[in-house]
């Protein structure tokens, strides 16, 4: 799967195992505030953690999609995104247990109210969601994240499926314009993530 935009440096490809190091790097560029580091700080062992989360999830479950915008100029990979087209439940643990580097009060608690409150929202509704996306600092405004989110949509929309992604309150806007509506209720708010539905449009 290859997908071009006209006049566009930006091409749309399948990321491999072989992306695995650009993807962890480009990760920590795009996600390195002080409370998402506290979580997943950048040692040694933790990016060998997300090396083997990322490659169980390439090699070992079909339905988690990932993709990687990759600028022609450069060769670089400007943004990616991991497409999970399942359940929760069918998918089973969104993470490997957590590395010594980590605090696993402080992440069980954060990823289990993630995953409560996209419980809540979805109702029981076949949904796919939107596990992750980053774009590269020196990539921003290009149109890379609106070629992750067109891929994923589209396919939601075959499928008469929601889409549910945890966005940041500076990512809204984006999301918003693609059709995805805010579902806080006020009860169930995590700091700073916000719980985002889009309908499928058929």
């Amino acid at each position: 799967m290859t997908a071009t935009t006209p006049d566009s440096p930006l091409r749309l490809e399948l990321a491999t195992t072989e992306d695995i190091p650009e993807i962890i790097d480009l990760w920590y560029n795009a996600f390195n505030t002080p409370s998402i580091l506290a979580m997943w700080p950048d040692t040694p062992g933790v990016r060998q953690w997300w090396d083997k989360a990322n490659r169980d999830a390439m090699l070992y479950q079909p339905q988690e999609k990932y993709l990687k915008v990759v600028d022609t100029n450069t060769g670089r990979i400007a943004a990616y995104a991991r497409w999970s087209l399942q359940s929760a439940e069918d998918r089973g643990p969104r993470f490997p247990p957590w590395h010594s580097d980590m605090d696993p009060h402080r992440n069980t608690e954060f990823l289990d109210h993630l995953e409560s409150n996209r419980a809540r929202v979805v109702g029981g509704k076949k949904n796919f969601y939107l596990d992750m996306l980053a774009t590269h600092t020196d990539s921003r405004r290009m149109g890379a994240a609106r070629m992750l989110l067109d891929w994923g949509c589209r396919r939601a929309d075959q499928e008469g499926v929601l889409v549910y992604v945890d966005a940041s309150a500076d990512g809204r806007p984006v999301y918003e314009k693609f059709g995805f509506v805010d579902r806080s209720d006020g009860q169930h708010a995590a700091a700073n993530v916000l719980p985002l539905v889009r309908e499928p449009r058929i």
